[in-house]
């Protein structure tokens, strides 16, 4: 290996800022919203969280125990797995038929699916509640911004393929 294109690909894996607040945002969305799922599932009458079953009125819910297992596992546990997959890069061969973007780790991909299934989570919820309260307003920010940063060229950048079998 050449010394030029060996200092080259060093300072290409660099883990800039942006790619560090990515990390932050990823694992604040997915742990507040295992912590909002449990409680949900807890009390799913919403009574722990001051949220009473009539703002359900608008959606399929009798109770919040199917939106608690939804904001769980998709909310959650998935934006944990896109995390360790932001920060580990594992070759997840599975993932690569999910993304149109093959010149980046699926796991960038997902990222952006994140954010934008953030946005439309808050969107049905508003619509179904019939209502917008500043933590809707927040959780809708966070998808966007999860968007923005993703979108950032040193992001996109830091997760670009480097040619091994992970693109298949």
């Amino acid at each position: 290996m050449n010394r030029k294109w060996g200092i080259r690909m060093m300072l290409s894996q660099k883990k800039s800022g942006t790619v560090i607040l990515l990390y932050v945002l990823q694992a604040f969305l997915g742990l507040g919203a295992i912590g909002g799922g449990l409680a949900l599932l807890a009390d799913p009458s919403g009574e722990m969280m001051g949220m009473p079953t009539s703002v359900l009125e608008r959606s399929p819910f009798e109770n919040f125990a199917i939106p608690g297992i939804l904001l769980l596992v998709i909310f959650g546990l998935l934006p944990l797995l896109v995390l360790y997959g932001l920060f580990k890069k594992p070759q997840w061969t599975w993932a690569y038929a999910l993304t149109p973007f093959k010149t980046l780790h699926a796991a960038w991909t997902f990222s952006l699916y994140i954010g934008f299934g953030q946005i439309i989570w808050i969107m049905v919820q508003t619509y179904m509640m019939d209502a917008v309260s500043i933590i809707h307003v927040f959780y809708m920010s966070l998808g966007m911004l999860i968007q923005m940063v993703t979108l950032l060229p040193p992001v996109q950048r830091y997760f670009i393929l480097d040619g091994r079998a992970e693109r298949s």
